[in-house]
């Protein structure tokens, strides 16, 4: 198997068909706030995305408002399990029925393609992934993810949100709000501008990265940077700022993009989190 440089273009994926199953829970519905109408004592956001120095997004035809509460195959388990060693996460991304990466032509339930991103920079497209040519891919995603800080060489910009709703009903409803919005606010800015930065910009939906409390989530690579609490009005500044940001993975020298809605960074621990947090906030 070959694998394209981190600047090619995704090519279209085989349609990769969740596992399901049925349950007798229903999504676990929370009050967004107290009688009196306010947040009753809302947890910090800083410090809370999972350590990870990779994030591999495997490609997937169907959208999250689609998966089941929990969902997995063999092939996610297993790149997981091996992933996990070297610091990486795996997930399911749909980019949208437009996009040809989410319009498959062939059908089966272990083969995909996938999008990884790591502190050493740049993107990793991986054109083709099952069971068999596992080892392989996973040795090229750990040498990405361990090997030297590559050379900046994409100027696209890859935006994903949580929506995945049957696991928890405000990614469904918020985090499907904030997607809607921020199509929509990409399409105005793109019709505005059609060679602008917003028309590099790859937007996807994804499955549960982690903190239901904290929906809308909203990670942006290759910063990074974990995003969590928006709401359909943040859209338009959220976006303004990682659109006027360096293209890069962000280090520990940079300071907290959008610091409001902050949640962590990749490449970085829950303490350095924090402590960024706070040198920041000192400033």
């Amino acid at each position: 198997m070959s694998l394209s440089s981190r600047t090619s273009r995704l090519p279209r994926a085989p349609r990769l068909h969740t596992i399901r199953w049925f349950t007798t829970t229903p999504p676990r519905r929370v009050p967004a706030s107290t009688e009196d109408g306010e947040d009753s004592h809302p947890k910090p956001l800083f410090g809370t995305a999972p350590p990870h120095r990779a994030y591999i997004f495997l490609h997937s035809a169907d959208p999250p408002a689609s998966f089941p509460p929990r969902i997995s195959t063999p092939l996610q388990r297993a790149l997981q399990l091996k992933a996990l060693r070297w610091g990486g996460l795996v997930n399911f991304a749909w980019y949208g029925p437009d996009e040809p990466s989410s319009s498959p032509s062939t059908s089966t339930i272990e083969h995909t393609s996938a999008t990884a991103f790591s502190t050493s920079g740049g993107r990793l497209h991986i054109p083709s992934l099952t069971l068999e040519n596992l080892d392989e891919v996973e040795e090229q995603l750990r040498n990405y993810a361990e090997g030297p800080v590559a050379q900046e060489t994409s100027d696209e910009i890859h935006l994903y949100v949580c929506t995945h709703g049957s696991r928890d009903c405000r990614c469904g409803d918020t985090g499907g709000a904030v997607a809607r919005a921020l199509r929509e606010e990409l399409a105005r800015r793109r019709k505005e501008d059609p060679s602008g930065i917003a028309s590099r910009v790859r937007f996807a939906e994804v499955g549960h990265v982690g903190g239901h409390e904290y929906a809308a989530n909203l990670l942006v690579y290759p910063h990074g940077e974990w995003l969590g609490r928006l709401e359909p009005g943040d859209v338009p500044a959220v976006l303004s700022e990682i659109l006027d940001s360096p293209i890069r993975s962000f280090g520990p020298e940079d300071r907290p993009l959008s610091p409001l809605h902050w949640r962590g960074r990749m490449g970085l621990s829950k303490l350095e989190q924090l402590e960024l947090f706070a040198s920041a906030s000192r400033a």
